[in-house]
């Protein structure tokens, strides 16, 4: 009997796998492998919170395959040689692999594959498994990626979409494939008190009751902060335990303006990757330089400190920055304020904010984290690079009632109404009621004037 080895990465569920039904085809035994990479870890990207999510995937990827007759095989090691000494230990003649694209990732599969065909192997490399549109599928006549998301959009939206594959019915693994124990999320310290659930069965079961009562009103509702009206669904699609393709059609088929806001989104997912797939550099340099002079010595790491820990004296960073802290996830408008004020308010270099970000965020994912905070920077592919985020107004316009804020600053739980966006302005009982919050780090208009200098040389 032929065997074939599906090598898991960010695509840890059983429906709509490509790579797992291809190497199913003609009835193959099949070796579901992961490999924990120590370069994840060399590289900065081994966060408590992802790691904690991680082991609750595999844990479900493992029940998911032994409910089918199978199971996951967990190695760790360098992933080429781990790969080909699985490949070599079950003559497994072929190995199925969902496209990434990352330059760690490119450079992985030019490794694997250059090592598996001096075997006699074959690698095959699936698209459309973490993305909808394969990058480089979408592209303008004149360049090898779209810099510009609208005109993206359109042509994304315009081409086909494949069909949804249904979850194997079977899997069979070869006998004497030998695994180590899969991780513990218990074992994992220093994760965020408030951190979801991980696994297929958790992101089907989010995915069920966000099409039953969130999709509609997500066009209206997606950037209040204090009904906290969006999918959470990006941990499930940062470890690919939900298909981005899927959710394209399971939107589509409810249709409406919620459906087409949510589509949007994801298809800013796919234009971040198409960018990073051609520029990876960007994952660590300007995609615009604008020559800033970011701020650094002790008074810049003091803000930047404030500014992680939730004590800015701005009410609405602060409850963003706090919840980031708790539950390892940030509403997206919060993430859009947080850095605003960190880039331009605060003067301070996005990569730090990105780091901080990637640190704690569950979803954090290397295209989407970057090119986010490079947009917001003004150094990546916003068409206005300038534009600042004024903290109290967007507060009043997307937390009008204060729930948000009154959600995660407990110091400012008894200060009525509105004025909670602006507590340095209370007199008298309102005043102390707002007692032991900080006062503003910053001046706003001394902060606006401080970064439209930088920009412009002054």
């Amino acid at each position: 009997m032929s065997v074939s080895l599906v090598l898991f990465t960010a695509d840890l569920r059983l429906t709509d796998h490509p790579p797992l039904r291809a190497a199913l085809d003609g009835g193959r035994d099949v070796v579901p492998l992961f490999v924990r990479d120590p370069a994840v870890d060399a590289a900065g990207f081994a966060a408590p919170n992802r790691l904690a999510f991680l082991a609750d995937c595999l844990h479900a990827l493992d029940a998911g395959l032994r409910g089918r007759g199978g199971r996951l095989v967990l190695r760790s090691g360098d992933v080429v040689e781990q790969v080909c000494g699985v490949a070599a230990e079950t003559d497994a003649d072929e190995v199925h692999l969902a496209a990434d694209v990352s330059g760690y990732a490119h450079r992985r599969e030019r490794r694997l594959r250059r090592a598996l065909e001096a075997e006699g192997r074959r690698l095959h490399v699936h698209d459309t498994v973490t993305t909808v549109r394969p990058p480089g599928a979408v592209t303008p006549a004149s360049s090898d990626h779209f810099a510009v998301f609208t005109p993206y959009f359109r042509r994304w939206s315009q081409a086909p979409l494949r069909d949804v594959l249904a979850a194997p019915r079977a899997v069979r693994v070869p006998d004497g494939v030998g695994s180590e124990e899969l991780p513990d999320r218990g074992r994992v310290a220093g994760v965020s008190p408030g951190l979801a659930r991980g696994g297929e069965a958790e992101g089907r079961r989010r995915l069920a009751a966000w099409l039953r009562g969130g999709l509609d009103s997500y066009a209206d509702d997606h950037d209040d902060l204090g009904i906290d009206a969006t999918s959470r669904l990006s941990p499930h699609l940062h470890f690919g335990t939900l298909s981005p393709v899927e959710l394209v059609h399971r939107a589509r088929g409810a249709g409406g303006a919620g459906a087409e806001a949510f589509v949007r989104q994801l298809a800013w997912r796919d234009f971040h990757r198409q960018l990073l797939a051609v520029r990876p550099h960007v994952a660590g340099a300007d995609y615009r330089p604008r020559y800033d002079r970011w701020r650094s010595g002790a008074a810049a790491r003091a803000d930047l400190a404030a500014w992680q820990e939730g004590r800015t004296g701005y009410p609405v960073i602060d409850a963003a920055m706090r919840q980031l802290r708790h539950e390892g996830w940030m509403h997206n408008r919060g993430r859009l304020l947080a850095a605003s004020f960190l880039t331009k308010t605060l003067y301070i270099d996005w990569r730090a904010g990105a780091r901080h970000f990637l640190g704690l965020l569950v979803d954090g994912d290397l295209a989407s984290n970057q090119l986010n905070w490079q947009w917001v920077a003004g150094t990546g592919t916003d068409t206005r690079p300038n534009r600042v985020l004024n903290p109290v107004r967007q507060g009043r316009r997307y937390d009008p009632d204060g729930t948000y804020v009154r959600r995660w600053v407990p110091e400012l739980a008894r200060v009525p109404g509105p004025s909670v966006h602006e507590p340095w302005t209370l007199r008298g009982s309102d005043r102390a009621a707002a007692d032991g919050y900080p006062e503003p780090i910053v001046d706003l208009e001394e902060g606006l004037a401080r970064f439209r200098r930088a920009r412009t040389g002054g």
